[in-house]
């Protein structure tokens, strides 16, 4: 196979971007954890449920922020949304940052309604009771499935805007990039929780072990979607551009992956570390994926 053409010139993406592809996953991927656990776990993992919805809205708040800074004129950030030539809403299904911007601002509204109500549950926020009432039982399950859908969107399209580009590295991932960076999103949601219920004492040891498990299937799946990432590469006669200096990198995401495994099919190591170390390691991983992906392609 002959290597891949590019003819664009990089888009020069700075550290505000990864911070938005880094923030975002996590704001995606703990609303999934958070509607999953309402779904599937029962009354022993409501906390857990509830201080997910709380930290994906916290993750979500720098994000628009991040995106118009990048923009190099971020008060043009809002022509994204409307259109200034009628005043009317801009939204074109077939530019990528159309729609990016658009299920933002939708998961946005889900996020902020879910954090309310996780808020008034922990008797944060009395003022914002009704909105914990309506969200409760069947409502709530509906309210936190479309929520859901637009969290994992955000979480898997930062890899499907890099894919769609004429960039080495980016366009020769193809899909896998979508899925990579979907599943990194999810592992790393994993592990910000496991690391907030380590600190607090409301979260059942039941509930903590669930979670760990899931992390160690999203890890799984990741370090798949990784193998077949390079393989992608190796065809497009790319590779080198992720090697070398970026190496560093991959043996930061290396250990990322393999911490939760360690935590969970070896106790007896794992008892040996920090109690917090496994899931900073592993969200320490997912933050050098993104970095070495968007990076890698620029100055690679």
């Amino acid at each position: 196979m002959p290597p891949a053409e590019h003819f664009v010139q990089p888009p020069h993406w700075e550290w505000w971007i990864l911070g938005y592809f880094f923030l975002g996953g996590l704001a995606g991927g703990s609303y999934a954890l958070g509607t999953l656990l309402r779904i599937a776990g029962d009354a022993r993992d409501e906390s857990a449920a509830r201080i997910a919805y709380v930290a994906s809205f916290i993750a979500l708040i720098p994000c628009p922020i991040f995106l118009a800074l990048d923009l190099g004129q971020p008060i043009r950030f809002w022509h994204m949304l409307v259109d200034t030539s009628d005043g009317g809403l801009s939204f074109n299904v077939v530019s990528p940052m159309s729609v990016g911007s658009w299920a933002l601002v939708l998961f946005g509204l889900f996020s902020f309604v879910s954090f309310l109500g996780a808020l008034a549950d922990m008797g944060r926020l009395p003022a914002a009771r009704p909105i914990a009432s309506v969200l409760r039982g069947g409502p709530g399950i509906v309210w936190g499935v479309f929520g859901t859908a637009f969290g994992v969107f955000i979480c898997g399209y930062t890899g499907v805007l890099l894919a769609v580009s004429n960039q080495p590295v980016w366009s020769d991932g193809g899909w896998v990039l979508g899925g990579l960076f979907l599943a990194s999103a999810l592992a790393g949601s994993a592990a910000l929780l496991l690391l907030l219920a380590r600190s607090r004492r409301d979260i059942a040891s039941d509930t903590e072990g669930r979670i760990a498990a899931a992390d160690r299937m999203f890890v799984i799946l990741e370090a798949i979607l990784i193998v077949l990432f390079f393989v992608t590469l190796v065809l497009a006669d790319t590779v080198l551009r992720v090697l070398g200096v970026w190496i560093l990198l991959w043996i930061v995401v290396l250990v990322g992956l393999l911490a939760p495994l360690v935590s969970g099919w070896r106790p007896d190591l794992a008892r040996r570390w920090p109690p917090l170390a496994a899931p900073v390691l592993a969200l320490l991983g997912v933050l050098a994926l993104r970095a070495l992906v968007i990076f890698s392609a620029q100055f690679g």
